[in-house]
C-alpha cells in the first residue's frame, strides 16, 4: 500500500522541528524526511542523495519548467531549494510516509496537490506576543531580524485557517502529542 504525506509548517520560533524531531525519538510512527533539492554547493561532508540533491542553476531551473517539484522556494536570490515529486511518490511507493517540514504557502499548494494523501498541520504560536518573547530568548537574532520573523510570522499565520489541523504550542508535550494524534488519524 503507498504512503501517505504529512505536511508540517509553521512560523520560525513556533517549535515544529522541536515536534517533528520527538515524534521521531518516540517511535511507533512510519515517517520518513525526503531529501530535498537545491542550487547550492555542496558543504564539506554532505553528500548528494542523502543531504541534498545536489543540482546547478540550469538543472534546477530545468525541473522548475518541467513542474518537477511539489514546492520550491528561491530563499535568496538565485538560490533554491524544493521538494522533488519523484522523491515524495520514490517513499511513498516504498509504504512509507513522507513528512514535509516547508514553508506555509508551499504546505498549501502541497496540500491541493494530493488532496486527500495529505495532511496539513499547522502549528501557532501561542500568541505573536509569545513568539516574539521566544525569538528573543534565543538571543540569535538582532532586534530588527526579530521584528522580520514576527512580520512574517503574523502573516503566515493568516494561512492557518487553509490547513487540516492547527496545533497551538503552548506546551510541548500536548503539541507533541496532539500532533502524533493527528498525523496517526491520517495513516492508519
Amino acid at each position: 500500500m503507498a504512503g501517505k504525506i504529512i505536511i508540517i509548517s509553521a512560523p520560525s520560533g513556533c517549535g515544529k522541528s522541536t515536534i517533528i524531531n520527538e515524534i521521531f525519538k518516540q517511535g511507533g510512527v512510519d515517517m520518513q524526511f525526503s531529501v530535498s533539492a537545491t542550487n547550492r554547493q555542496p558543504r564539506v561532508g554532505e553528500e548528494h542523495g542523502v543531504s541534498y540533491f545536489f543540482l546547478t542553476d540550469e538543472e534546477f531551473r530545468q525541473k522548475i519548467a518541467e513542474d518537477a517539484f511539489v514546492e520550491f522556494e528561491e530563499v535568496y536570490p538565485g538560490r533554491f531549494y524544493g521538494t522533488l515529486k519523484s522523491e515524495v511518490e520514490r517513499i511513498c511507493q516504498s509504504g512509507h510516509n513522507v513528512i514535509l517540514d516547508i514553508d506555509v504557502k508551499g504546505g498549501v499548494n502541497v496540500k491541493r496537490m494530493y488532496g486527500e494523501r495529505a495532511i496539513s498541520i499547522f502549528v501557532m504560536p501561542p500568541s505573536v506576543e509569545e513568539l516574539r518573547r521566544r525569538l528573543e530568548g534565543r538571543a540569535t537574532d538582532a532586534p530588527e531580524v526579530i521584528d522580520q520573523r514576527v512580520g512574517k510570522a503574523e502573516f503566515e499565520i493568516g494561512f492557518a485557517p487553509q490547513y487540516d489541523c492547527c496545533v497551538v504550542n503552548d506546551d510541548l508535550q500536548k503539541a507533541v502529542a496532539e500532533t502524533r494524534a493527528a498525523i496517526l488519524k491520517h495513516i492508519n
